[in-house]
């Protein structure tokens, strides 16, 4: 804990889901201080307000979570602006951070830099070996390059930053917009709603064969903290709850959670995205002692009430 107390952090996109977390998270910790560089104040993807925030602030921690995210459909539509907007947040940001003199940066990655044929479990020492899921190929490569620019800075400048690839996350605070969500928070508003509504059927997303790990974002928060406090290398390190489950699986656990009866109807046009995912989560423990703490059915009751809540609340 000795490690926070003099330290300026910022946190870039910590209105955000996990920005949220890690900012409570930090709070907890003590931080000596935390900034948050985030939309409208600060956009990323502009170098002028970048190097605004880093004179007026001077972190000596910056954690890099911001990015353009959303489910298969999301990235399907905007192949474009998820590589752009995700590669001009982070790199410029990188360098700025080296000339500006910043300690250490940590970088988020993502499991869709993954090629789409990883053997399971997916170890970091494959991460070169193929091309991605052709669906969210643009975002995972635009992340990817934090990677390559995080280790090349290291080689020539000593610049200490670290890159983590997590799983998918869920949990409190999740984004819930359909045009947007990620799996498991889509499933959550229809069974919801369709409950509600006194529905017969809920449609989903592919055939229900594909395999995904996810990790409970307080989990996240964490397992980002301790690499900040103990992890000093460029070797990228996954994040995640060495559990994984089916869609099919994943389904009707939401649906007995929610108290939706009704019939699951499978849209096989649409794609499974990635066949499997799961993670070799061993670097993470022996690097930073990081082990996911929550059950996944309690993570999932958890987001559920959640997001019950804050419908009833409008």
């Amino acid at each position: 804990m000795s490690f926070w107390p003099g330290q300026r952090v910022v946190v870039t996109g910590g209105k955000g889901f996990l920005g949220s977390h890690v900012v409570a998270a930090l709070q907890a910790r003590g931080a000596g201080l935390i900034h948050i560089a985030d939309l409208p104040e600060c956009n990323l993807c502009e170098v002028a307000d970048v190097r605004r925030m880093l004179a007026a602030v001077k972190p000596t921690l910056v954690i890099h979570l911001a990015a353009r995210v959303g489910g298969i459909g999301a990235n399907r539509e905007n192949p474009a602006v998820f590589f752009y907007q995700n590669l001009m947040m982070g790199v410029p940001l990188v360098h700025e951070c080296w000339q500006a003199g910043v300690a250490k940066m940590v970088l988020l990655g993502t499991i869709c830099a993954y090629p789409k044929f990883t053997p399971v479990p997916f170890r970091e020492e494959d991460l070169w070996n193929g091309y991605p899921e052709e669906t969210n190929a643009p975002y995972g490569l635009a992340k990817k390059m934090l990677l390559v620019q995080s280790q090349a800075y290291r080689q020539q400048y000593g610049f200490n930053s670290v890159f983590l690839l997590p799983v998918n996350l869920y949990g409190p605070g999740d984004n819930f917009d359909p045009a947007h969500s990620h799996v498991i928070p889509a499933l959550i508003r229809k069974c919801v709603e369709a409950r509600a509504a006194g529905a017969e059927a809920i449609e989903v997303w592919g055939d229900g064969s594909a395999t995904r790990e996810f990790l409970f974002v307080r989990d996240a928060a964490e397992g980002l903290l301790l690499a900040a406090e103990k992890y000093n290398e460029s070797e990228p390190v996954n994040l995640g709850s060495h559990f994984e489950i089916s869609i099919k699986d994943l389904v009707a656990l939401i649906t007995r959670l929610t108290g939706f009866q009704g019939r699951i109807v499978w849209d096989a046009t649409k794609p499974n995205g990635q066949p499997r995912r799961k993670l070799d989560v061993g670097r993470a423990e022996k690097a930073f002692g990081f082990h996911a703490q929550t059950s996944f059915e309690a993570g999932l009751r958890e987001t559920i009430a959640w997001y019950e809540q804050a419908r009833k609340q409008g």
